[in-house]
């Protein structure tokens, strides 16, 4: 029987069995004065997450196309030609070569480009090398030299023979930070719903649940080789009538599902700093679009300046990368005959008067 004495009521014990949440503790990694060996452990774990997943390499592209892809300017002739005739590994050019080092650094944390120049000091070439075969040797808050595997033994290179470019370095970290590990949760969460969802699409092309009016496993097992096979082939399915009931799995609506989608993918760019609409004017209203472009205005141009500065300071090469247009002046339409992307915002037969007898 119902037992209606309140006084015994429970509560569950939140305090004791849920516990809070808790950031994990990050500790940069600094030296101790002496020699110290910097790997780059993450390059091959972050590299399949660009490759196999292109919703991680769609906001890595953009912000690096939209960095270097414009082309550059430099007052310096000889300078000029130099970069103009570098082939990297035999096809490269330099606008390439750069690009493919702005991947890099966001993808890993750092990049870096061997600097080959004749003895006069002009350039020959330039020849990125992936940062799983470098090592970093670094002497109190200092990087003393570089090391690269050759595929037999470490090469010892100068620091002045190396294009190194850091990613949103802080404090006295000696490595600059990923863009995928930063946003490892939100990748993670966003890749998994997609998985998820492409599990449920596929199990859609079976037609769901059947309910027999028998216990016999062999006619149900007979039936469903039936029921299988006319799905595989898409040919008609024939039951007896009232033997069988066929209802769809249970299934909560596939509209939340697109929306936690959408929420996942569209916080990956937000977190990434590249609005959405850089990538894709899909579901982008021109209002979104045109100030998602005034907000990306200053996160490309810090990547510009920044390779800019490294170019400068550590080989003195002196270019400027053309700047993208700007936005940052442009008002988006806010009259409904300029605006026709909207309607009903403004309606044009309404006269707002005040009559005065």
């Amino acid at each position: 029987m119902a037992e209606f004495d309140l006084n015994k009521a429970t509560t569950t014990d939140f305090k004791n069995q849920v516990p809070d949440f808790i950031v994990e503790a990050k500790a940069l990694d600094v030296g101790d004065g002496e020699e110290t060996y910097v790997y780059f452990e993450k390059v091959q774990e972050n590299f399949g997450y660009y490759f196999n997943h292109p919703q991680v390499s769609s906001p890595i592209n953009a912000l690096s196309t939209w960095t270097v892809s414009r082309g550059w300017t430099t007052d310096d002739p000889q300078m000029k030609a130099q970069l103009d005739h570098v082939t990297g590994m035999g096809k490269d050019s330099f606008d390439t070569i750069i690009w493919n080092h702005e991947v890099v650094k966001l993808i890993v944390g750092d990049a870096f480009i061997e600097m080959v120049r004749s003895k006069s000091n002009v350039i020959l070439n330039m020849i990125p090398i992936s940062p799983e075969r470098v090592k970093l040797v670094v002497k109190g808050a200092r990087i003393d030299r570089y090391e690269v595997w050759n595929g037999k033994k470490w090469v010892k290179k100068k620091v002045e023979d190396m294009l190194h470019s850091s990613n949103k370095r802080i404090g006295d970290q000696m490595t600059g930070t990923s863009f995928i590990q930063s946003g490892k949760a939100v990748i993670d969460t966003l890749l998994e719903a997609h998985a998820d969802e492409r599990t449920i699409k596929h199990r859609d092309k079976a037609l769901g649940i059947v309910y027999y009016k028998t216990n016999n496993a062999g006619k149900i097992s007979y039936a469903n080789s039936q029921i299988e096979k006319g799905v595989k082939n898409g040919e008609m399915i024939g039951l007896p009538e009232d033997t069988a009931k066929i209802e769809p799995y249970p299934s909560k609506s596939s509209e939340d599902r697109q929306n936690w989608l959408q929420y996942n993918e569209n916080l990956y760019y937000q977190t990434g700093g590249v609005p959405r609409s850089i990538a894709t004017s899909d579901g982008t209203s021109e209002v979104g679009g045109k100030m998602g472009h005034v907000i990306f205005e200053p996160i490309y141009t810090k990547e510009q300046v920044d390779l800019e500065g490294d170019l400068w300071n550590q080989q003195a090469i002196k270019i400027k990368f053309n700047r993208p247009p700007s936005l940052g002046g442009m008002q988006p339409e806010l009259d409904e005959a300029k605006n026709t992307g909207q309607v009903a915002i403004q309606p044009n037969d309404v006269e707002a008067s005040i009559t005065r007898e």
